[in-house]
């Protein structure tokens, strides 16, 4: 079981001292399963008031307040985590959802509300046909679906980091043929939620001790990826 230290972080310098609003962080690992979280620890400079919380899904929130002006705000979170996931995870799928396509329960359907539908608009269907081109027949096994659409959108679309706020919408991505780790998340997403499937995005960082993989910079870089329910 590795044990990794994780060290983020952000400063923002501006050429005069400004009031610094709240500032919301979503920095803290949660826990499942194959993470286990050992110590984190939030520095933030000018000194702040941090009131923590938690979002719909579970996740830790750290809102920080400040009392003074500043020329500079440094966030600096430290964390350990314990991994135990196998470096080639085999993901079980229930038996009701293991040909696709099949139907959710009336209460999962409840849980994942928007998650289960299409986020971005898609008047002329081209999402629609793209990811239908991945659908052998009906029913197909649900794994193989969705690893096809994975390395269709790995196929299709090159990797290219871009430090620019934000994602570009899947449409985009197809068009452009190319974008960064979130921009093939929300087109991988987009495209499940499509086919009537429950997809989320999820951030974190690559443990990658060999710094080789692509979108890698140095032994751990922050990531996004897809969740499908």
């Amino acid at each position: 079981m590795p044990r990794v230290s994780i060290n983020h972080s952000t400063t923002y310098r501006y050429s005069t001292p400004v009031a610094l609003g709240p500032q919301r962080m979503m920095l803290r690992p949660r826990e499942t399963r194959d993470l286990r979280l050992i110590d984190f620890d939030l520095e933030i400079a000018p000194t702040a008031r941090i009131d923590w919380s938690n979002d719909v899904e579970g996740n830790a929130v750290a809102t920080a307040g400040f009392d003074c002006t500043s020329d500079t705000l440094a966030i600096h979170a430290r964390t350990i985590v314990d991994l135990s996931a196998p470096v080639w995870p085999v993901f079980p799928i229930a038996a009701n959802a293991s040909q696709y396509p099949f139907a959710y329960s009336a209460d999962d359907r409840t849980d994942l509300g928007t998650l289960a539908q299409p986020q971005y608009v898609d008047t002329a269907g081209r999402l629609a046909g793209w990811v239908e081109a991945f659908v052998m027949q009906r029913p197909t096994d649900t794994l193989s679906l969705l690893k096809d659409i994975a390395n269709g959108v790995s196929a299709q679309i090159a990797y290219q980091s871009r430090e620019t706020e934000g994602t570009q919408g899947p449409l985009e991505t197809l068009d452009r043929g190319w974008g960064s780790c979130r921009d093939f998340a929300v087109l991988f997403a987009e495209a499940a939620r499509t086919l009537g499937l429950g997809a989320r995005l999820v951030s974190g960082y690559l443990y990658d001790p060999a710094g080789d993989r692509v979108g890698t910079s140095g032994t751990g870089s922050t990531h996004a990826w897809v969740e499908v329910f």
